[in-house]
């Protein structure tokens, strides 16, 4: 099992990564219960494959465990459940000393989080990622939160876990386009800060898609290392953090644009927001045209969607794709914030992109679909 720090003073949390991970859950979490009773809150696709098993260990050290299963879906993280899982979990009369339980990809991840951080004005809550995308994004670094019809993420809170469990065991469960789907996040890290990471990734990741455990304990742990540093040093998104946006404005515009549903997910959103970054990068002289083509080979060579041809569906034009842009997190004084490249692991925050470039870039992508 490998362990990463994430130092936020005396809210610092570890996230320990590893097989069998929720099998030893009862073991790893009881140090942290004043009493011994956790609430668990899952979705039903989650619920049959690995309740069971988190429900076993955490009785078989005298944990009492309550649950909730939520519809599975990115629709879930709505005002709806997110007062269906804080009602109930006021039922189960969950008190500050309690912690509560996030089991599930990063929907649950984030309602949950939210949930635990309104509730009592704040309670305790443990990650434990069932995807590969929760697992080395969402489950770290606090963000918590529910899509609006405004936007993705728009109503949120920061509130960290107390601690995250990445039973990497529980990825051979994933279909292959959900494993794919958080790739996309774990390529990103590559891009942005780390280019020895993707060079290892051109080498590797065929067997992380094919299910080498060494490989995917190394491409977890790095992930995870790395945004762990990020939150440490930046942990509210004034300024480094920002960067682990990459490709996301690009990519929470597709998803509104799609709806929300299972025709773009979210990782394979980053994927193609990551691609269009570097194309964008490269259009204003930042890096050679080398770089984005070197993107889009790595991710077509893994099989991931790498451009808007591959969303199926109709899609807004160059202009609506835009205005969507504007509901976006990062925008600053109505000006579009966009992580651009100077080349593969060079990331940056760039805050006066020419329109006219993001409208070129886009209709270029557009019509590549017809």
């Amino acid at each position: 099992m490998n362990r990463v720090a994430v130092e936020l003073g005396e809210r610092s949390y570890e996230v320990r990564i590893g097989p069998g991970l929720i099998a030893r859950a009862g073991v790893e979490i009881a140090p942290l219960l004043r009493r011994k009773r956790v609430a668990v809150v899952t979705d039903e696709t989650v619920a049959v494959a690995h309740l069971p098993g988190l429900t076993a260990a955490l009785e078989a050290e005298g944990i009492a465990v309550a649950a909730l299963a939520l519809p599975a879906g990115e629709a879930t993280k709505s005002w709806e459940h997110l007062a269906r899982c804080t009602e109930w979990l006021l039922d189960q009369k969950v008190e500050r000393r309690d912690v509560v339980l996030a089991l599930g990809g990063g929907v649950i991840g984030d309602l949950v989080g939210f949930s635990a951080a309104i509730l009592r004005r704040g309670v305790r809550f443990v990650q434990l990622p069932t995807t590969l995308l929760a697992q080395v994004d969402s489950s770290v670094g606090g963000k918590t939160g529910i899509n609006t019809a405004q936007g993705k993420n728009l109503v949120g809170a920061f509130h960290q876990p107390s601690l995250v469990l990445a039973d990497i065991g529980v990825l051979r469960t994933l279909s292959t386009r959900d494993f794919l789907s958080g790739y996309g996040e774990v390529v990103k890290y590559g891009l942005l800060g780390d280019a020895a990471f993707f060079d290892w990734l051109e080498r590797e990741g065929p067997a992380l898609k094919a299910g080498d455990e060494v490989a995917r304990l190394r491409a977890v742990t790095r992930s995870v290392e790395m945004k762990a540093g990020i939150v440490s040093r930046d942990e509210t998104e004034e300024g480094e953090r920002a960067l682990l946006n990459l490709g996301h404005t690009f990519c929470h515009a597709l998803e509104k644009a799609t709806g929300y549903s299972d025709r773009l997910l979210h990782g394979e959103g980053v994927a193609i927001g990551c691609a269009l970054a570097f194309e964008l990068s490269s259009r204003l002289g930042l890096c050679s045209q080398e770089e984005p083509s070197r993107v889009r080979a790595h991710l077509a060579a893994m099989g991931m969607k790498v451009d808007l041809a591959d969303i199926p569906g109709d899609l807004p034009g160059s202009e609506a794709l835009i205005a969507l842009m504007g509901q976006d997190k990062k925008v600053v004084d109505g000006r579009l914030r966009f992580i651009l490249a100077r080349g593969i692991g060079q990331a940056y925050v760039a805050e006066d992109v020419p329109g006219d470039k993001v409208r070129a870039v886009l209709e270029d992508a557009l019509a590549r679909r017809r």
